[in-house]
């Protein structure tokens, strides 16, 4: 499956582990570029003709063919949501954007009045967008469940990053653990909360070794950029064109390279200190174990494959990184899993939920 923030973790106790489990393995990840690639092409004619309608059903069907290659224990992952559900939600969208640009056309007030709004209602619009997906998410017929409230939604979500700017930005590896705590904590799957401890000090060394490899990334290209800049023009002196032409790709390939790896040091790191320190008690415990050179390596190829064939590879880098992902997962199901209550089950579809959903605002095990 594809790729899981307000107050610190609820408890400092270390996590448990239970005994005797009944299934211990890698995630399983069995799409096919080529598969997804006709679902994806189709996907995009479709929504183009309809004038975006269409964008609905291509949303669940692209959901449930990743959740449905994804397996735990021989046991794949549902998404339940309908493409109307979808739909309403985006249908609301448009109208709210309709009548946000008229008004502002003769009445240029309301655009500050709304922005103003749109951050208090921000928090809940998150909150809603996560209840939705995670109440849409199910695995073993169980599904999944988002508890989070708005007073710590706002705070994690408004207050601490508007904060940060006041710290040059110091504070942020901070907010972004509350951020990735809250989410966490107020997930359940039945009746089981997912227990999680992290630590922030994880967190600021990872952006402090982040900080630290996008400087030496950029020094050393700068000093290849300068040497090679100079090598053209001792050559070749009276046609500095094209040394005006090459030097700015080479400066994009290392702005690239430094994106590809600074992401893959971030995602691993964090990735994995998720995963290992949260848990279903008695239920399951994750295990991951991302490297992050052999992800940069995909992130990079990725994006060129992306963009030297304008695009169309776009369904092929998706799947391979999903095929990473699992691959380096590792769950561990317990006899207490098998007892599991439905708590979602008998609950109705929120249009709150589903019209929160056109922000595509997505929680993936990744």
């Amino acid at each position: 499956m594809e790729s899981i923030h307000p107050t610190p973790p609820k408890s400092n106790e270390t996590i448990s582990q239970p005994a005797t489990p009944i299934f211990s393995g890698k995630v399983q990840f069995s799409g096919k570029g080529a598969e997804f690639f006709g679902i994806w092409i189709v996907n995009i004619l479709l929504s183009v003709i309809t004038l975006g309608i269409y964008s609905a059903w291509a949303k669940v069907r692209t959901y449930r063919y990743f959740y449905g290659h994804t397996r735990i224990d021989g046991h794949s992952f549902d998404y339940l949501a309908t493409p109307i559900q979808i739909l309403k939600g985006r249908i609301l969208a448009v109208i709210v954007f309709f009548v946000y640009t008229f008004t502002t056309s003769f009445l240029p007030i309301v655009g500050f009045l709304f922005a103003i709004g749109f951050l208090f209602l921000m928090p809940w619009i998150i909150n809603q967008g996560l209840r939705f997906n995670m109440r849409m998410t199910r695995h073993r017929n169980v599904r999944f469940a988002f508890k989070g409230d708005y007073g710590e939604a706002f705070i994690n979500f408004i207050l601490l990053p508007i904060a940060s700017v006041f710290t040059l930005y110091l504070l942020m590896p901070y907010v972004i653990k509350r951020i990735d705590s809250y989410i966490h904590s107020n997930i359940s799957y039945g009746d089981k909360p997912l227990n999680v401890n992290l630590k922030g000090e994880t967190y600021y060394l990872t952006a402090l070794i982040c900080f630290v490899v996008s400087s030496i990334t950029m020094v050393l290209f700068m000093g290849i950029l300068g040497l090679f800049g100079l090598g053209l023009m001792d050559i070749e002196n009276q046609q500095n064109s094209a040394v005006m032409v090459i030097l700015p790709i080479i400066m994009m390939i290392a702005y690239v390279l430094m994106i590809a790896v600074v992401t893959a040091v971030w995602t691993a790191a964090i990735r994995n200190h998720i995963f290992d320190n949260s848990q279903f008690e008695n239920v399951a415990t994750f295990n991951s174990e991302l490297k992050p050179i052999p992800f940069a390596i995909l992130l990079l190829t990725n994006m060129l494959a992306i963009v030297f064939s304008l695009g169309l590879a776009y369904p092929w880098a998706k799947v391979r990184t999903s095929k990473m992902l699992a691959n380096v997962t590792t769950v561990t199901i317990y006899p207490e899993a098998l007892n599991l209550i439905d708590t979602q089950q008998e609950q109705q579809s929120s249009f709150a939920e589903e019209a929160a959903n056109v922000f595509d605002i997505d929680l993936s095990l990744t």
